[in-house]
C-alpha cells in the first residue's frame, strides 16, 4: 500500500518554525515526509533538513518525497525519544528548529496488517518500530485485569474501562485474543448498547489506549521535550502537533515549566534556586485547524499546535528570570 498521509496544520507549523535558510532543521516525526518537504524547500544549499523516524515504511516514503533535496537531508531510523543522542553521533549538537507531528499516520491507521484499527479484522500489533517484539497482542493476552483497567482508564480516558477490562479477561480464558476483530467485538460487548453510538465507534478509545501503552508514547513524549529545548540555538522553536488531551496536557506543561523553572516559594522576596527560563512560549493557546483543513482531512479534527521560543540567558551569575539570586 502507498503511503498516504495528510501533513496535518502545514501552514501554521512552518510558518512558525520561522525557517532560516541557512539552519538546521529535525523532523522527529518524518512520517512521509509532508512537513519536511516544505522546510526542505525554504533552505538553502548550506541548509540541512535530518528527519528520524521508527516506522522502515515511512523511511522508504520520505526517501521518495525528499529525493530531490537529497544533498541537504539526512534520514536516521529511530525513535525521538533518542534524538540529541542520534544527533551528537552525526556531529551536530544544536539546531534551529524541532517538529514533533505526534499519533499514528493515516498509512498505519488504514493499512491492515499494521493492527492498529478496529475496522478490519487483522492480527493485533500497533507497533510503530515493529523490531520491536512487545505488541498489542502481549498487552491484551498478558496483562492483569487491573493493569487492563489502568492503561484503558487512564490513556483512552474510557468510563467503561473497568467493565472493558473483565471482559477481556473472561474472553481470553477461553482462547487468546489474536486479533482486532474480536477485541472491538469484546469491548462492544462491554459497554451498554444504548450508550454505544455515543462519541463514535465503541472501540476507539480502547485501541488508543492499548496503542499509546505498546509504542511508550507518553513516556517517550515526556522525557523528550527538555532535551530538545536545551539544544535548540537562540531563537530556535520547537513546534509540537497532539492529537489528544493527555499528549497536550504534556507539551503544554512543560512548555510552561521551562518558560517559569522557579521553584521557590511565592512568599520569597528574591530567587534563591537559582533556576532559569529557557525561552517562551509561543503560542498562548495552542492553534487549532481551520474550518476547511477540518473538511478536507477529518482526521485532523483534535489536533493541536504548540510552539515554544528558545531564549538563551548569558550566564551572569546574577540576575535569573528578573529577580537577583542569593
Amino acid at each position: 500500500m502507498e503511503f498516504k498521509h495528510k501533513s496535518v496544520l502545514l501552514t501554521e507549523t512552518i510558518d512558525h518554525l520561522a525557517i532560516k535558510p541557512e539552519g538546521i532543521y529535525v523532523d522527529g516525526t518524518l512520517g512521509g515526509g509532508g512537513h519536511s518537504y516544505e522546510i526542505c524547500k525554504r533552505l538553502s544549499g548550506g541548509g540541512r533538513l535530518i528527519g528520524i523516524d521508527q516506522d522502515e515504511d515511512a523511511i522508504r516514503a520520505a526517501q521518495a518525497r525528499l529525493a530531490k533535496y537529497k544533498d541537504r537531508v539526512t534520514i536516521l531510523r529511530g525513535n525521538y525519544r533518542n534524538m540529541v543522542q542520534m544527533l551528537a553521533e552525526i556531529g551536530v549538537t544544536s539546531v534551529d528548529g524541532i517538529l514533533l507531528d505526534l499519533g499514528v499516520s493515516s498509512y498505519q491507521l488504514d493499512t491492515a496488517e499494521r493492527g492498529f484499527t478496529y475496522r478490519e479484522d487483522t492480527r493485533l500489533d500497533m507497533r510503530m518500530d515493529r523490531r520491536q517484539p512487545f505488541s498489542a497482542f502481549d498487552v491484551v493476552n498478558s496483562y492483569t485485569k487491573e493493569k487492563l483497567y489502568q492503561v484503558i482508564r487512564d490513556y483512552g480516558e474510557e468510563k467503561f474501562a473497568e467493565n472493558i477490562a473483565k471482559h477481556i479477561c473472561l474472553e481470553r480464558q477461553k482462547k487468546p485474543v489474536e486479533t482486532t476483530g474480536e477485541l472491538a467485538e469484546i469491548i462492544k460487548g462491554a459497554i451498554p448498547a444504548k450508550l454505544r453510538a455515543n462519541g463514535g465507534h465503541p472501540a476507539k478509545r480502547t485501541f488508543q489506549a492499548i496503542r499509546i501503552e505498546v509504542n511508550a508514547e507518553l513516556d517517550v513524549l515526556k522525557d523528550s521535550l527538555d532535551g530538545m529545548i536545551d539544544i535548540l540555538n537562540d531563537g530556535g522553536r520547537l513546534c509540537v502537533i497532539t492529537f489528544h488531551s493527555l499528549e497536550d496536557r504534556i507539551v503544554k506543561n512543560n512548555f510552561r515549566r521551562n518558560e517559569n523553572p522557579c521553584i521557590c516559594p511565592p512568599q520569597f522576596p528574591v530567587c534563591v534556586c537559582g533556576k532559569k527560563s529557557k525561552g517562551s512560549t509561543v503560542t498562548r493557546k495552542p492553534i487549532v485547524p481551520t474550518a476547511e483543513e477540518m473538511e478536507f482531512n477529518p482526521r485532523s479534527k483534535s489536533s493541536k499546535l504548540r510552539v515554544f521560543e528558545r531564549k538563551r540567558v548569558p550566564d551572569s551569575g546574577g540576575d535569573v528570570n528578573g529577580q537577583t539570586t542569593i
